[in-house]
């Protein structure tokens, strides 16, 4: 057996990053109606490994809450550590469970805790047969998490399979596993249960996991708001149409075209996938599909996309037909579309300019800001044609000052509140190019203005000091070290010169074909799709 120094042997890019476990207990709507109720009876007390097997009764029946945050949160050895923990006998906490009026227990609190064992037993984590049935596509990252995670248990403690084949074939298995397969005959989770209904269950729920790890305002909102459309449409894009169907009630026609369309956005906004240290420009406009913030990302997304107001967000009605989440999931299509896509509207956006810092870092106001941007322009007209007109000086501009973003959010204290501001920001950069000052006299007018008095030019104060001193180059400094050289070195629009993205790209005709012009190499350009079809007509 293996310690956490061993970590670097047993994967030498070991990164300590998030197991997900999601699908290992499935998911169930507390307010199923179920024809057959059954009485429990006496509660069983405990639960041992026997029935945590894919083929146990007790796992038949096992389910979490539809609602339920997503089991993502713990990392590799922490999972190490329980399963250590239950073999060796040491105070875990109890699982709490609820018995529904019908054929199913739901774990209340205790997820993350029963989901490492069941990872371990059934050898799935987040890439076993039960992760590939639920999520129907293993994404690469959660892939490589998912073996670093198995060979460190299987190190540290031992597949499970061995455990089952000490007590027939002993000779075979090493005898730590022999001696410690003996204490976890007599292992088991202790239960308590939660009495009364689906309400009370919901709440005791709601209760137990804001005193423990409380819940985010976005997690809050969607299990208050699970029914409404925009929740819905966040969570589909989420998973790509695939894991749980929070739109499982809708008519089977709506259900397929939920799942597409939320695939198309999914694959709009997270392909492709972020990798650090940046070896590229080809960055996602959405960020980390697997970070802890993907989907409050996701939500906010979803809303200011359909110019949900926040402070009329609980005016949202539920969604019974799912009419109104294919409405939601087609205006973030258009969306995701208008910022970077061949889409003959698309303004193809670069996110390396729009959505990322300098060193590589996703900004998720950023996003929320070019949503309400993309808006602006396409309301006006004039403002369309005077970005594109200035819009190689308006990037060089953003990016040469790309320090102000966080100096904005910071003043108004959140990104949800600071995003308006960012893309007046923007505009105000506009109407100085248009008015022919250069980036020195907009920036000086800029800091000078009432709105904006609070920014300050010296890059430096968003910087890290311990760079400086350092002799390596930390990940941030190479991320950094490649994005100046590939801008640098950037394809670039014929029409506008402004940066041009893979995703973007469209072939023009530099002589009209309406005007004779030939379908040769001679005759061709990249540009925008936007500047090519619209803009140059």
């Amino acid at each position: 057996m293996k310690n956490d120094k061993d970590l670097k042997l047993i994967a030498p890019n070991f990164k300590m990053g998030k197991v997900n476990l999601d699908a290992l207990i499935p998911r169930e709507d507390f307010e199923v109606k179920e024809e057959n109720k059954i009485n429990l009876g006496a509660s069983i007390n405990t639960i041992d490994v026997n029935g945590l097997k894919a083929n146990s009764l007790f796992y038949a029946i096992l389910r979490k809450p539809d609602f339920q945050r997503e089991t993502n949160e713990w990392e590799p050895k922490k999972i190490v550590g329980l399963i250590e923990s239950f073999i060796n006998g040491d105070l875990i906490p109890s699982l709490i469970l609820w018995h529904s009026s019908g054929d199913y227990i739901f774990a209340i609190d205790g997820a993350h805790r029963l989901s490492a064992i069941l990872a371990w037993i059934n050898d799935d984590y987040g890439d076993g047969a039960i992760s590939k049935a639920f999520f129907e596509n293993i994404p690469e990252e959660q892939s490589k998490i998912a073996e670093q995670t198995r060979n460190l248990v299987n190190n540290r403690v031992g597949p499970y399979g061995q455990y089952e084949l000490a007590s027939t074939s002993p000779k075979s298995i090493l005898p730590s596993i022999v001696k410690n397969s003996r204490l976890l005959a007599i292992r088991a989770f202790p239960l308590q249960w939660v009495a009364g209904n689906a309400e009370k269950a919901e709440q005791s729920f709601l209760t137990i996991n804001q005193e423990a790890t409380p819940i985010n305002p976005t997690e809050k909102k969607l299990i208050e708001s699970r029914h409404k459309p925009n929740c819905i449409a966040a969570r589909a894009i989420r998973r790509s149409g695939t894991g749980h169907q929070y739109w499982s009630h809708f008519e089977e026609d709506k259900q397929n075209r939920i799942k597409q369309i939320a695939k198309e956005i999914n694959d709009l906004i997270f392909v492709p996938p972020y990798k650090t240290p940046v070896k590229s420009l080809e960055f996602p406009i959405a960020g980390n599909q697997n970070s802890g913030s993907s989907l409050s990302v996701i939500l906010n997304f979803v809303n200011i996309s359909n110019g949900i107001n926040p402070q009329k967000e609980s005016e949202i009605k539920d969604d019974k037909t799912g009419d109104d989440t294919l409405i939601y999931l087609e205006k973030c299509k258009k969306m995701a579309q208008r910022i970077r896509s061949t889409e003959s509207f698309s303004l193809g956006l670069h996110p390396a300019i729009y959505l990322y810092s300098k060193e590589g870092n996703y900004k998720p106001v950023s996003l929320y800001a070019l949503i309400d941007f993309t808006s602006e322009l396409e309301k006006n007209k004039e403002l369309i044609k005077k970005f594109i007109d200035f819009r190689e000086k308006f990037e060089k501009v953003i990016f040469d000052y790309d320090y102000f973003i966080p100096q904005i959010v910071r003043k108004h204290r959140s990104g949800m509140k600071a995003y308006p501001f960012i893309k007046d920001f923007y505009i105000s950069i506009i109407k100085g190019l248009s008015d022919k000052k250069d980036e020195a006299a907009i920036i000086q007018e800029l800091v000078k203005d009432e709105k904006f008095n609070y920014l300050t030019t010296n890059p430096k104060l968003e910087q890290q000091d311990d760079e400086e001193t350092s002799r390596d180059f930390s990940v941030s400094a190479k991320s950094a070290i490649v994005i100046k050289e590939a801008i640098e070195n950037a394809l670039r629009c014929k029409i506008c010169k402004g940066l041009i993205d893979s995703k973007s790209i469209t072939i023009d005709h530099i002589q009209r074909k309406s005007e004779g012009g030939l379908g040769i190499i001679d005759n061709g350009q990249i540009a925008h799709p936007y500047c090519n079809t619209t803009y140059k007509n």
